[in-house]
């Protein structure tokens, strides 16, 4: 018998030159973004405008920052913001380092947080980490413009990208000291409407599938990028899509290094009426996303808006 073939994310291309709204190619798209996040809460975007100098830039400026002392690492707070601080030493968690750069795709909030780092400023920093995160909102607003679209409330959709807010997350999970695989991350689900992640050449992310199965996802290609569904989300389309539980089990003898920009509404989100019916009787109340952060990692969103 042959061996069975392991589940895999479903891969959608975005490199097409012709992949504006109204055309076919952006039609045949939007079937397919909302069918993969429908399906598994997330997919593999193939999406090439990262040169290799801006990857090499981006991920030797995450080598330099991670290798700080951990006193000017831990100069990375926001008050009242956990999900958005330095966060490292943390002895269930011994490989991962991670922090935090709010209004993450601006050029000011990029050179407030190199400043914080180093005092002198960061030129070389700023310039690939700000290059990286406008590639990385271009495709998330695509994406979102999809989701708004194939639902039929794209009049919501300029609402929406009009108070969206991101926050750009630095990780790095260094190899573990012994054979077996060592825990990265906890597994958890994201609180953002929309997340987009991409790595080095190191894979170690799982995602859970709907059967409770764990799927390791291989995006180790320069041009491949996870475009994942946030709690917000599942909660927007009244639980069309589903937040998937993702973890990072990290093994090999290499640091990885990934970086994570995540979507929030400043404001109040809401079921739009046109994903209310018989079938979807509403699930969440309207809620304030920004809240959302500030409740409990552990709790689900049924405890925070649900009906």
């Amino acid at each position: 018998m042959g061996s069975e073939e392991k589940p895999m994310l479903p891969v959608i291309d975005f490199c097409m030159e012709d992949l504006k709204p109204g055309t076919d190619s952006w039609l045949s798209k939007c079937r397919s973004v909302r069918q993969a996040f429908e399906e598994h809460g997330c997919f593999v975007a193939v999406y090439d405008k990262a040169s290799v100098d801006l990857q090499n830039g981006v991920f030797g400026s995450m080598k330099e920052l991670f290798d700080l002392p951990s006193e000017t690492k831990r100069r990375n707070i926001y008050e009242g913001m956990p999900l958005k601080s330095y966060v490292g030493q943390i002895p269930k968690i011994p490989l991962h380092q991670s922090m935090g750069i709010d209004e993450g795709t601006t050029a000011e909030g990029i050179q407030n947080f190199a400043q914080k780092m180093w005092p002198t400023g960061n030129d070389q920093f700023c310039k690939y980490i700000f290059e990286y995160a406008k590639l990385a909102e271009e495709l998330d607003r695509m994406v979102a413009r999809m989701i708004f679209e194939s639902y039929g409330v794209l009049e919501h959709y300029d609402t929406y990208t009009g108070s969206t807010i991101y926050l750009l997350r630095l990780l790095e999970h260094k190899a573990p000291e012994q054979v077996e695989p060592q825990l990265g991350f906890v597994a958890h689900t994201d609180k953002s409407f929309t997340t987009i992640l991409h790595q080095n050449h190191v894979n170690a992310l799982m995602v859970e599938t709907k059967n409770g199965d764990w799927i390791d996802v291989d995006f180790s290609s320069p041009t491949s990028f996870v475009v994942m569904a946030g709690d917000a989300l599942m909660a927007w389309s009244n639980d069309r899509i589903k937040s998937p539980s993702h973890k990072v089990l990290m093994k090999g003898n290499e640091t990885r290094y990934s970086l994570g920009l995540f979507a929030f509404y400043r404001g109040i989100l809401q079921v739009p009426e046109e994903l209310i019916d018989e079938q979807h009787p509403l699930q969440y109340k309207p809620f304030d996303h920004l809240g959302l952060l500030n409740f409990t990692y552990s709790a689900n969103m049924k405890d925070y808006c649900g009906v």
